[in-house]
């Protein structure tokens, strides 16, 4: 019996933080064992934002070298950069046929993009639900592991798979969000405004390339408050995300201390934090230790890349074979 396709990427931009492990990544790690996995680094995403030429090769080697040492295993799943499968761009003109100037223009990250970047509002802006969209049905995949800030993104990809099929025969499948568990895990700011980013916000993400006394800093830094005034009091949001760290990287004794020591109005933030920050040092620091030692030998990685561009390409090549059929621009 065949196994399901799972299709997923991360952009070529910024440094992995703890939201793309806990939010992405560890689901990746749990589904290579049982799914037939694509996983890519979105490096023509990247070109949205202009980044220097000179960082586009070392990027794509960090981010690259991150998921494997977070626990992703070249031998079972497909690793590859979306730029060595020209099948993915044709798909994407093909599917912006599909796509219509009103739609895109609702989409909330597109806003997101005009306000942060309002000189550079390009078309691969505007479209970025377009090519996420060949990206996942270059491979027909049935589940596609995203962020609860994807989601819209994706159901736009169902829509794109219902048109294509209504207008040309049915061929590809919707993608559906796939999650091991039923809650999305958010990471947050530390200072509590929005969640960690690749890009932004840099002293209050922790990223997996942190060395121990910056994450210590970090976390020393978060942002709290004076403390419950009554037992069981509902946490605000900066609280919640210490807490979901804690959680996330502590053990079940010492989260259950702090939580304990909330509900009953005496906690005091300096000890958590204190005993977060070690915690998450430790946790990060093997994924940090491995990933440097990789990103030593390019062309071992180069190595990954080329074997996971040629099965991803036989995978691809099949889908554009049909689509050109179905479509009616085979001619030979």
């Amino acid at each position: 019996m065949s196994k399901e396709i799972v299709v997923s990427g991360i952009r070529s931009t910024g440094h992995l933080h703890l939201g793309n492990y806990f939010g992405a990544i560890q689901n990746y790690v749990m589904m290579q064992e049982n799914y037939n996995c694509y996983f890519f680094v979105a490096d023509y995403h990247s070109l949205t934002t202009h980044p220097d030429p000179k960082l586009l090769r070392p990027n794509v080697f960090r981010v690259l070298a991150e998921n494997i040492a977070s626990g992703l295993n070249p031998d079972k799943v497909t690793l590859y950069a979306q730029s060595d499968i020209p099948e993915i761009p044709e798909l994407y003109l093909m599917l912006n046929m599909l796509a219509y100037k009103g739609e895109l223009e609702k989409v909330p990250t597109f806003k997101d993009k005009v306000r942060q970047q309002p000189d550079n509002v390009n078309a691969g802006l505007l479209t970025y639900p377009v090519l996420m969209t060949a990206d996942i049905l270059i491979h027909k995949a049935v589940k596609v592991p995203v962020g609860k800030d994807q989601e819209q993104h994706l159901e736009m990809a169902r829509n794109f798979a219902q048109r294509f099929n209504t207008r040309y025969g049915d061929f590809f499948p919707e993608p559906q969000v796939f999650r091991f568990n039923t809650d999305a895990v958010k990471i947050m700011s530390l200072d509590g405004n929005g969640k960690m980013s690749k890009s932004e916000n840099a002293n209050n993400t922790i990223y997996l390339s942190d060395d121990d006394d910056t994450i210590r800093k970090k976390i020393m830094k978060a942002k709290t408050d004076s403390g419950p005034t009554a037992p069981n009091a509902e946490m605000p949001g900066y609280i919640q995300n210490l807490f979901l760290l804690m959680q996330l990287t502590s053990t079940h004794e010492v989260y259950d201390h702090y939580r304990a020591a909330y509900n009953g109005c005496n906690i005091r933030y300096g000890d958590m934090k204190k005993q977060l920050a070690e915690d998450m040092a430790a946790f990060v620091r093997p994924i940090r230790e491995h990933a440097a030692e990789l990103q030593k030998d390019e062309e071992s990685l180069g190595k990954i890349l080329k074997a996971g561009a040629e099965k991803a390409r036989a995978s691809a090549s099949a889908t554009i074979a049909g689509a050109r059929k179905l479509i009616g621009i085979s001619y030979y």
